[in-house]
């Protein structure tokens, strides 16, 4: 998530003609714990390419629960045969290795032990885990649905996966990748640091290497492909990972627009990659926040010069994208004060009066699905896109005692999303053990 702020503004309620509207489509949805009764509420999205899954928050339970009931249906019912999630590569391929090449069940400290841990160390993704691998068994390879990570934090662990795979396959090249890699070795703990050294001049910078690497991988396609096309296919991935967060390092200096825009970039190129990996016609479900899977275009990020991987997939896929955000008013979550520091089950304020969850909230139903695509729903959608409300937005920091200047932007959502998922009142994630692991490295210095 980026850092939020809110300009002052005269605070303004949703009016009451959008709530009566909003009452009226709003569709009473049963627990996510029936997953089955919960999920086929979502077939209506089924002929999509992609159907992307927000959340307020990373640490709430419910949102977890509720994305894989959806997964699984799109999954058993419509085709889906790609999860893409908001974390690192390298630890989402474990997760991958586990439901579709029966390695060992992942375990506590095994993976994601990068702060924030409990954002997928989770008991609600171990479950998913768990039923997407029995989901998989006795299907065909081509049918299998696999487990991937987007984002562009896992400098370290991405190196040591392209060595590690040039070693088995071309030692003498994995010498040339220890030569040219070498350049970021005495930063990789601490690659903000690196960042810092090359923006002000201290360090030339590593990005010739890296770039040449990754050109030298992918150069190797058509010799490998046949033998291990999945094994290369990962190797490429983390060599791309290595050379974007380079310039991931570098651009927090350049302002937050600039490495807001590298890094949804690089998310979405890499649902691209994986797409174009597993074969035409290949559909995707993405989970990320709402603030990068809601079109950026229509709030204040994107007023702001940021965009986001929903208002990419937008542009690319047009209708075949579906963009759906989830919100909630109270309750607990799982969350930190500070980054690296500790994680808290904190209470969740109430939504503000001028926000669209307060307005959520005032249709007086504890769980519902809104949709607004399609031409029987063309009120509700200009109602959406009249009023302009603020939105919360709560990643792994949460301080309520500055909420409003934290954790809220300005948002036009009949424009944002396609359909929203309300939840009135929620529930903290459960981790799997303790959050921060001695000796992990903190690779994202800013932000939440």
């Amino acid at each position: 998530m980026a850092s939020i702020s809110v300009q002052a503004r005269t605070e303004r309620t949703a009016s009451d003609s959008l709530i009566e509207t909003l009452r009226q489509h709003a569709e009473p949805l049963p627990s996510p714990d029936s997953q089955e009764a919960f999920g086929g509420f979502f077939d209506r999205f089924g002929d999509a390419q992609i159907v992307l899954l927000g959340e307020a928050t990373h640490g709430t339970s419910e949102f977890y629960k509720a994305r894989a009931a959806i997964t699984r249906r799109l999954i058993e019912h419509h085709g889906f045969t790609v999860v893409a999630v908001e974390a690192d590569w390298p630890d989402a391929a474990r997760i991958d290795g586990y439901v579709r090449h029966h390695a060992p069940r992942p375990r506590r400290g095994e993976s994601f032990v990068r702060f924030p841990t409990w954002m997928w160390r989770n008991a609600e993704v171990l479950a998913f885990a768990d039923w997407l691998r029995g989901y998989n068994e006795g299907m065909p390879d081509v049918a299998k649905a696999s487990f991937h990570g987007l984002d562009v934090y896992s400098l370290t662990e991405s190196i040591h996966s392209v060595l590690e795979y040039l070693d088995k396959v071309d030692p003498e090249e994995a010498a040339m990748a220890r030569w040219r890699y070498g350049c970021l070795t005495p930063w990789q703990d601490d690659p903000a640091r690196y960042g810092r050294a090359v923006v002000t001049g201290a360090h030339e910078g590593c990005e010739e290497g890296i770039s040449a690497q990754l050109a030298r991988l992918l150069r190797m396609r058509l010799d490998t492909l046949q033998e291990d096309g999945a094994a290369w296919f990962d190797a490429a991935q983390n060599a791309r990972i290595v050379r974007e967060a380079e310039r991931y390092y570098r651009a927090i200096y350049q302002g937050a627009a600039a490495s807001w825009n590298l890094r949804d970039r690089h998310m979405f190129n890499t649902l691209e990659a994986v797409i174009a990996h597993r074969g035409a016609g290949t559909k995707a479900v993405v989970w990320a926040h709402n603030s990068h899977i809601g079109d950026s275009s229509a709030t204040a990020m994107g007023w702001n010069g940021e965009f986001n991987i929903g208002q990419l997939c937008r542009v690319s896929y047009g209708s075949d994208a579906v963009l759906i955000g989830f919100g909630t008013d109270t309750g607990t979550v799982a969350a930190a004060s500070d980054w690296g520091a500790d994680m808290l089950i904190k209470t969740v304020r109430p939504a503000r009066l001028d926000s669209w969850e307060h307005a959520f909230r005032q249709t007086g139903f504890a769980r519902t699905l809104t949709e607004w695509r399609g031409r029987d729903k063309q009120q509700l959608a200009e109602a959406l896109r009249e009023e302009t409300l603020l939105e919360r937005a709560i990643g792994v920091i949460y301080r309520p005692e500055t909420e409003h200047s934290s954790h809220y932007f300005e948002a036009v959502m009949g424009d944002q999303f396609d359909a929203w998922v309300w939840f009135e009142q929620t529930t903290a994630v459960t981790p799997l053990g303790h959050e921060k692991p001695q000796g992990a490295p903190e690779t994202y210095p800013f932000g939440l």
